[in-house]
């Protein structure tokens, strides 16, 4: 509602201006917040109207106060020095409208919207930093949803690079095993954590050994051989990894609906597809001298427009193949000289513009295949994956996976208007890369609707390390934060911090709680271990670094998941010592209070502390609005923190059951009813639900 007020005042406004000022250049009309209630609920600044209307910000700010009309929703507007309009609203009116919980029908753009989040390498258990990608990229998803869009979701897959390459070597060259052995290995409970210890041993064994690098090449090269043992040996490795990464997030109740993998990208040629469209376009150019001889390159985002290609270069492009392979593959194959028949001239583009997709040996990198990938998205290949299903939730809801060949009725994927990408800051020049390619190709529109969803790493506070039990050295004990590294097997598994999560709760609920079953004991203490987890990963800008502290997201106090759960249980109670359905209630209530009954109770200035709660609890869809547009779900945590505090100021200062005008009592129940439907969306927006009892 108050998004829907604040989207018709700008509109009336600016309606107004249009006519008062014809042919006047508006600018956009910017609704702020004034620092106090008491002055409005919004406060909309006249300086930018100045100079386009040639007039002082405080005589346009007084053109609409006077001549403006009525406008629904609204009570009051002023005028305030240097220059702004602060509008005050009918609490009355937003209040009737918030309890019978009306809902305007909202401009959805058409169109179905990807989201690409968690695309853990298969080689391994998931780690915290996972966990953050996919808290980040389910949040989302449920953020659009909650704003009624149509969403994928896609969990992509490389099982064919050097991380699954690497720990095939584990198990073939240093543990020496065969298929059969490794299948029974990946048969067992946890596969992903036998994983994480060879990865980490695999490395340290490089490095004993640089010439062991080449065990990691001549594997890269067998497991694009789809025949080859190597290859069954690194499909049986990822798939059995993949289906814990899977059981993993399942935990935290995130699901994918596709996992693309790239070893159909490879198999399905798709990089042949665009390769062509690519070449033809004058978006790759070939190199014929320089460090990046022999290779197809394309100009790094932001360094200007690569030329067409030269006739020398269109001949190339039919001499030279660009067969697949893995991606990171620049520090393990070797450059090969330039076939001497190829009569090719310069790129003319410098070397340090120059961004290689296709080696000189023939082989495309990571971003050459990410460009086809992100081609098949918006249906701009001419290719598609076969699918087949691979995963059933216990919701009974399917997670399909790419293929060869598949089955034969399987939803549509691809084919998307928008996609957000869910990838740590790291890969913004790859994702940049991307993008130019699409607009290289004349592609603007969807280059316009790629969206680079970054977030900075997790890392440990000392505390946190030294209770999973990591040795310390004094200098690390000084430090705001620990990072960690999957190569070097120092970090937290995922499950690892689940479970700690979790029996760190099960002491607190087993404590509170002696009277309830173990079972309910249990299903409490999950509740609060994910909601801890995931409101921890969320409530920090996707732009800050994380230091993950145990003790500081399980705590009841401050910003916390459990303090907004337990607000929420707080305010079931009151209802329940009503011997009142809470749900009933909130559906009934409108018709029980009136609007001059809100006004007496919400008008006077003594009532500013309760209005400022149901303002907050007016403002749910606004904050989504702001989080899908700002790619930023941590104000929604902000929101869940704000509406909890706010609301156990107010329980601890009004005595609602022991209340003796009735009406007044029906009024203050009405208000618990509210701030608890709307922490149960913002909770359920996070993935976060409320246990029974805290």
């Amino acid at each position: 509602m108050y998004r829907n007020l604040e989207q018709r005042l700008a509109a009336r406004i600016r309606e107004f201006l249009a006519t008062r000022w014809p042919g006047a250049n508006l600018p956009k009309i910017v609704i702020e917040a004034p620092p106090k209630v008491e002055l409005g609920e919004f406060a909309i600044p006249m300086f930018p109207f100045a100079k386009p209307l040639r007039s002082a910000p405080l005589k346009v700010a007084e053109a609409i106060r006077a001549k403006i009309g009525p406008v629904e929703g609204i009570a009051e507007m002023q005028v305030a020095p240097p220059g702004y309009l602060n509008v005050k609203v009918d609490r009355a009116w937003m209040a009737a409208a918030l309890v019978a919980d009306k809902n305007p029908p909202a401009n959805i753009p058409a169109g179905k919207i990807l989201v690409e989040h968690t695309s853990i390498n298969p080689n391994k258990a998931a780690h915290i930093g996972h966990l953050r990608n996919a808290v980040l990229g389910d949040t989302f998803v449920r953020l659009l949803r909650f704003a009624g869009r149509d969403v994928d979701i896609q969990n992509y897959i490389d099982n064919t690079g050097v991380q699954v390459a690497d720990v095939v070597v584990g198990f073939t060259q240093i543990e020496k095993k065969s298929l059969s052995e490794i299948q029974t290995l990946a048969s067992q409970p946890r596969f992903d954590y036998c994983c994480w210890d060879l990865y980490a041993r695999v490395s340290q064994w490089y490095e004993q050994d640089k010439q062991n690098l080449q065990l990691r090449a001549r594997t890269l090269h067998g497991i694009e051989d789809a025949s080859s043992e190597t290859a069954a040996i690194a499909e049986l490795i990822s798939t059995a990894v993949l289906r814990r990464h899977l059981e993993t997030m399942d935990r935290l109740d995130i699901e994918y609906d596709f996992l693309p993998r790239e070893s159909e990208i490879l198999h399905l040629h798709f990089w042949d597809a665009a390769f062509g469209k690519l070449k033809d376009a004058g978006v790759l150019t070939f190199e014929s001298e320089g460090k990046n001889k022999g290779c197809w390159v394309m100009r790094r985002a932001g360094t200007g427009v690569a030329r067409a290609p030269s006739p020398a270069t269109a001949d190339a492009k039919k001499k030279i193949g660009g067969s697949d392979a893995s991606d990171d593959l620049d520090d393990v194959l070797v450059e090969l000289p330039l076939n001497p028949g190829v009569d090719v001239r310069p790129s003319g583009i410098s070397e340090e513009d120059q961004k290689v997709i296709v080696r000189s040996n023939g082989t495309v990198g990571y971003v050459g295949k990410d460009i086809a990938y992100h081609m098949w998205k918006f249906g701009l290949l001419g290719r598609d994956f076969g699918y087949r299903k691979f995963y059933r939730y216990p919701n009974q809801h399917d997670c399909w996976i790419s293929a060869m060949e598949g089955e034969k009725d399987h939803p549509h994927f691809g084919d998307v208007a928008e996609i957000y990408n869910v990838i740590d800051a790291r890969q913004s020049e790859a994702q940049n890369t991307v993008i130019e390619a699409l607009r290289g190709l004349g592609h603007q529109e969807a280059a316009d609707h790629y969206t680079h969803f970054s977030y900075e790493m997790v890392a440990l506070t000392p505390r946190c390390a030294a209770e999973l039990g990591y040795t310390l050295s004094d200098e690390d004990k000084t430090r705001a934060y620990i990072e960690v590294s999957g190569r070097k097997g120092f970090g937290v598994k995922a499950d690892d911090l689940l479970d700690q999560l979790l029996a760190s709760a099960k002491n607190e609920v087993d404590f509170r709680h002696p009277q309830l079953s173990d079972a309910e004991r249990l299903a409490i203490a999950t509740q609060i271990a994910i909601g801890a987890l995931r409101y921890f990963m969320l409530k920090f800008t996707k732009q800050s670094v994380i230091a993950f502290d145990f003790k500081e997201a399980l705590s009841f106090e401050g910003e916390t998941g459990p303090y907004a759960q337990y607000a929420v249980v707080r305010a079931t109670s009151i209802f329940k010592k009503a011997a009142i359905d809470p749900d009933v209630f909130s559906k009934n209530v409108s018709n029980s209070i009136s609007a001059n009954e809100f006004a007496q109770y919400l008008a006077a200035e003594s009532a500013n502390e309760i209005w400022e709660l149901w303002l907050a609890s007016a403002k749910t869809s606004y904050i989504v609005d702001q989080c899908i547009t700002t790619t930023e779900p941590a104000y929604l945590a902000k929101h869940a923190f704000q509406l909890a505090q706010l609301f156990n100021t107010f329980y601890h200062r009004h005595p609602i059951l022991s209340e003796t005008d009735e009406r007044r009592k029906q009024f203050l129940l009405a208000t618990v009813a509210v701030v608890r439907r709307e922490l149960l969306r913002t909770l359920a927006v996070m993935g976060i639900t409320v246990p029974p009892v805290m």
